[in-house]
């Protein structure tokens, strides 16, 4: 039997109270992994995610806020402390401002705040995750993996998304941000990934999904005729995290029905 194990690791994931990124803790912890994941304002659903997962020696929800640099690098140190190790980070929170919105009159106020909660809280998140990694490497360096880092995307910072150019910004700089990281981290033992997934039935699409008009014409659009399920994103997220994804790094991996036949 093969089995995508994670079992020893501690994972950090994103957003995880809901949508793709509860379906990915729920899978790390299958894999044997333990995970830390923040949470916004649901703390309910975490609170449930956590006994789900086999409560709190597996599983533990952090109410953090991501909407700047600092936000993120907080989250790592809280997370590193509640096992004593970081393994994997999955950056799967973001914001996609639901109002089509031109450039022209897009407001400041709109722009900054998705380049805020989509980049800034990145960076803090992946400065503070290598800077662990390469702590545990200096203790450990004949170790196999020193950590993997997935960054989530879109289809829309491939191919760009009329009247939604903030969001399509933030998600072709994660697409550059993996490229670039991977060059410089590789070395050192980091795997740096990203999926870039296409529709996803979630929260942040119900809005848009809800209009039987705007519906058929995203269908349209998608080879296999229907949106992803969020664990046809989890499942990848976990795979690149495991040995068996021992010689990829770099790689944009599509998740998104054919929708988009991009690198």
């Amino acid at each position: 039997m093969v089995s995508l194990s994670l079992e020893g690791k501690v994972a950090l994931i994103t957003g995880g109270s809901r949508g793709i990124g509860a379906e990915t803790v729920r899978l790390f912890c299958q894999a044997g992994a333990k995970v830390v994941f923040n949470y916004q304002q649901a703390r309910e659903s975490a609170l449930a995610l956590v006994e789900e997962c086999g409560g709190a020696d597996q599983c533990v929800a952090i109410q953090q806020e991501l909407s700047d640099v600092e936000g993120g690098q907080s989250l790592v140190e809280a997370a590193s402390r509640c096992f004593g190790r970081l393994d994997a980070l999955v950056v799967n929170h973001g914001i996609w401002p639901p109002e089509d919105e031109s450039i022209a009159t897009m407001s400041s106020e709109r722009w900054g705040r998705t380049m805020a909660v989509n980049l800034d809280s990145v960076f803090g998140l992946v400065r503070s995750s290598v800077a662990q990694f390469q702590r545990q490497k200096a203790d450990a360096p004949h170790a196999s993996a020193a950590g993997h880092i997935v960054l989530i995307s879109s289809t829309a910072g491939q191919r760009g998304e009329a009247f939604h150019a903030d969001y399509a910004v933030t998600k072709g700089a994660l697409i550059s941000l993996t490229k670039s990281l991977s060059s410089e981290l590789a070395g050192d033992g980091i795997y740096v990934n990203c999926v870039a997934p296409g529709w996803v039935r979630t929260d942040m699409s119900a809005s848009t999904f809800s209009d039987p008009e705007a519906y058929g014409r995203i269908m349209a659009t998608i080879p296999l005729g229907r949106p992803a399920t969020p664990k046809e994103i989890a499942a990848p997220v976990l795979f690149l995290c495991t040995p068996y994804a021992g010689f990829i790094s770099g790689e944009i991996l599509n998740v998104n029905g054919g929708a988009v036949l991009v690198g």
